[in-house]
């Protein structure tokens, strides 16, 4: 299977671009309720992930910043903590989902680096819970119709 199958396209994603301010991605984190978003540069080339603890670690080891001077930070001055791995648009999926495992959402990229969405982690859970268990009941189904033709 190809992990195109997985993907939220990045014109249904919400990042933000590194050049944008902090009070920008902190109101549209909320708005969202995302507790994480990619990060772009003007390019459009994957940069990395922006989380709440980058901001707030920001903010606490700012003590002069307040919320309104958060307009004049840039989030390229946030440091990162979290390095959310991309996987390419032509990954297979065992690397999809060995990202998945300590990332909510998989960035993909093109073979140019250049963000083109993002695989939600609860997508693959999603997809494999039914495989599972769709399989497992047409087994059982199996199972049974075989057990009744016997009697």
């Amino acid at each position: 299977m190809n992990v195109a199958f997985f993907l939220t396209p990045k014109s249904e994603v919400i990042f933000e671009k590194v050049s944008s301010t902090m009070r920008r991605a902190m109101e549209r984190m909320e708005y969202h309720r995302y507790t994480s978003i990619p990060l772009v540069d003007d390019k459009g080339k994957y940069i990395g992930t922006l989380t709440e603890g980058d901001l707030l670690w920001k903010l606490k080891n700012s003590p002069e910043l307040n919320l309104k001077d958060t307009e004049n930070v840039l989030i390229k001055e946030i440091p990162r903590h979290v390095k959310n791995k991309p996987v390419s648009i032509n990954s297979d999926m065992e690397s999809l989902i060995l990202a998945a495992k300590s990332q909510n959402f998989v960035p993909v990229v093109d073979d140019s680096n250049i963000f083109i969405g993002i695989i939600k982690r609860g997508d693959i859970i999603s997809y494999c819970y039914k495989r599972i268990f769709e399989e497992d009941d047409s087994n059982h189904f199996s199972e049974f119709k075989n057990m009744t033709k016997i009697s």
